[in-house]
């Protein structure tokens, strides 16, 4: 990861910031609201609050606040996420079963944390490697503050009575500013984070890489676009999909993007706001990399690369759902993961997972950028996920 210096003053209130939102994210859940976890890959949000405090626990006081005590020796193991450096940890399909420690020592956990950190960063100099730490630290938290809301969703719009977390929130409610098509000459162009600001590992190094003449369309899918796809079959030839892809469709039987219902004679969906008529006109969400892929067949059409998204993305509008790209998410040429057990935090993903590029209304303010390289395997839909259509010129 690449930083920049950063003063005392704004180490500490972007800390606070970042550690109080996150806190804020949870206030409408109940008590019970916390410990589900209905699926694999979601996370229960007393888990979220306890592995980003964990994070700054072990990365950051252990090894830079000598003297450092612990809040509990079993938090390690309950809260530790895929780090192996970082020792043994429970089962994440098991994150869920977790009754103890309560929701309230969860909190009291975080306070203590949080203090102990604003003391330490009172009287140390932060620079060099603690600062970049730091820095991890809080964009790390702002990755799980994402992870969390769409995490509340899935366990809220799996419910039978689609319970509201917050009124007038809803995450899918953008529409598009236009929808035309911009065309490219293709060359020789840069790709990748520099050496201004922050920027994760999987971003570096820059470098040159040649695109062919391609076109871009500057909206992203509708709802509306995307019910015609349904309704002229798209669910149901295999032709439109990726073996994998119809593998997926059939096993699972899916019909239509996550959290949408057939009510009658029109279609509904679930949002953070409960359950409400779709709008044709809003931007499609919470679809897979195997549904883009299928609705661009349909199309005769494609999706973009990350590099043709990446070298377009200044000339359109982005930022509202994370859209998948035909690109695998594979090293940088020159990409080095750092030493240590954070060099577990993105380079080790690099097999079976897929390119998104942009952001999406659920991502934290100030934690997007055009570099920015998500990445999920191409069955995921929980993420606010969307399409954007490019094709050859």
């Amino acid at each position: 990861m690449k930083t920049k210096t950063i003063t005392r003053e704004r180490v500490l209130e972007q800390l606070k910031q970042v550690r109080n939102r996150t806190v804020e994210l949870c206030q409408p859940l109940q008590t019970e609201d916390y410990i589900p976890q209905p699926a694999p890959f979601v996370s229960p949000a007393k888990w979220h609050l306890g592995h980003t405090t964990w994070f700054f626990e072990e990365f950051v006081l252990i090894p830079f606040f000598e003297g450092y005590k612990r809040y509990h020796e079993d938090f390690s193991f309950l809260f530790n996420s895929y780090y192996n450096l970082k020792g043994d940890r429970i089962l994440r399909v098991n994150r869920g079963n977790m009754t103890r420690p309560t929701v309230k020592e969860v909190y009291d956990y975080r306070a203590y944390v949080d203090q102990v950190l604003q003391y330490f960063l009172e009287e140390m100099e932060i620079s060099g490697k603690l600062e970049e730490t730091i820095e991890i630290g809080w964009n790390h938290e702002q990755q799980h503050q994402e992870l969390l809301l769409t995490d509340v969703k899935y366990i809220l719009g799996h419910q039978p009575l689609f319970p509201s977390y917050k009124e007038n929130f809803t995450l899918v409610d953008t529409k598009n500013a236009s929808s035309d098509w911009l065309e490219y000459e293709g060359g020789i162009t840069s790709v990748g984070a520099g050496s201004e600001g922050f920027s994760y590992d999987n971003e570096h190094e820059r470098h040159s890489v040649f695109l062919a003449p391609y076109a871009i369309q500057s909206g992203l899918v509708t709802n509306g676009e995307y019910i015609e796809f349904i309704e002229a079959g798209g669910y149901e030839n295999p032709l439109l999909w990726l073996d994998e892809g119809w593998a997926w469709v059939n096993e699972h039987q899916v019909k239509s993007p996550l959290y949408w219902h057939r009510v009658d004679d029109g279609w509904k969906y679930y949002t953070l706001s409960g359950l409400k008529d779709i709008d044709v006109e809003n931007q499609l969400c919470h679809i897979s990399h195997y549904e883009a892929m299928a609705f661009a067949e349909w199309k005769g059409l494609r999706l973009p690369t990350e590099f043709e998204w990446e070298n377009s993305a200044r000339d359109f509008e982005w930022g509202t759902r994370w859209e998948w790209t035909n690109s695998a998410y594979l090293p940088y040429p020159g990409f080095r993961k750092p030493e240590g057990a954070v060099g577990e935090y993105n380079g080790k993903f690099m097999v079976n997972q897929m390119v998104l590029r942009g952001a999406s209304t659920a991502t934290s303010p100030g934690h997007s950028r055009i570099t920015y390289r998500n990445f999920f395997q191409s069955k995921h839909q929980w993420q606010c996920t969307g399409i954007r259509l490019a094709k050859n010129l």
